[in-house]
């Protein structure tokens, strides 16, 4: 992984909302209250006080970032968590 592509996860996970989504994510597919693997965006969104579309702008900042991976289903979004991504940052970290 490319310092310009850790910087990129960095600044993403920077905003407060966006890293809450990105948790609440995670919590999801751990939890595996989730639809089909994922984690549906219309429960996390009951979550958070921002409007759908700023909902919509912090996904694709942490999609772009390489953080997550989105569907469409139907009517429904599903977020899942990139653990490609995950592991990279990890390795990273091992020193």
């Amino acid at each position: 992984m490319t310092i310009k592509q850790m910087a990129r996860i960095y600044k993403a996970l920077s905003n407060e909302n966006r890293l809450e989504i990105f948790m609440s994510i995670i919590q999801c597919e751990k939890q595996r209250f989730n639809y089909d693997g994922g984690c549906l965006i219309c429960n996390i969104m009951d979550k958070f006080h921002i409007g759908a579309p700023t909902i919509s702008h912090h996904l694709k900042e942490l999609s772009d970032a390489g953080l997550i991976t989105t569907e469409k289903q139907g009517k429904y979004l599903i977020a899942h968590i990139n653990k490609n991504t995950l592991a990279e940052i990890q390795k990273e970290f091992n020193l």
